[in-house]
């Protein structure tokens, strides 16, 4: 069973950084896709930002310019920088590895943002 651990939440002030952390067992290129969704209270979650196996990057509108994934297939790690910080980017942020047979999901990492 594929396992990934978050890490890398936590408080900031409003135009702060954060780098979420996603570590998975096994090599990230045996997934089709990778990427981060968040889910604040009382919204649906939603997709943040997703890379392919081959490289290929997609961002919410909301985060463009803000925030950036990135892999390390020698760390079987995926990263997400988030930059110039938003309240309303507090949310708990799951961490995810899709085949074309499956999705798995961290246990997500809370990202709280002060005005």
């Amino acid at each position: 069973q594929v396992q990934l651990v978050e890490s890398g939440g936590g408080l900031v002030q409003a135009g702060g950084s954060l780098r979420l952390s996603c570590a998975v067992s096994g090599s990230i290129f045996s997934f089709n896709h990778m990427g981060w969704y968040r889910q604040a209270p009382g919204k649906q979650r939603e997709l943040v930002a997703s890379i392919a196996s081959g490289g290929n990057t997609d961002y919410a509108d909301s985060v463009k310019g803000r925030f950036t994934i990135s892999g390390d297939n020698a760390k079987n790690t995926v990263y997400l920088q988030m930059n110039s910080l938003k309240p309303e980017d507090t949310a708990v942020y799951y961490c995810y590895a899709a085949t074309v047979f499956n999705v798995d999901w961290g246990q997500g990492t809370q990202v709280t943002v002060s005005s």
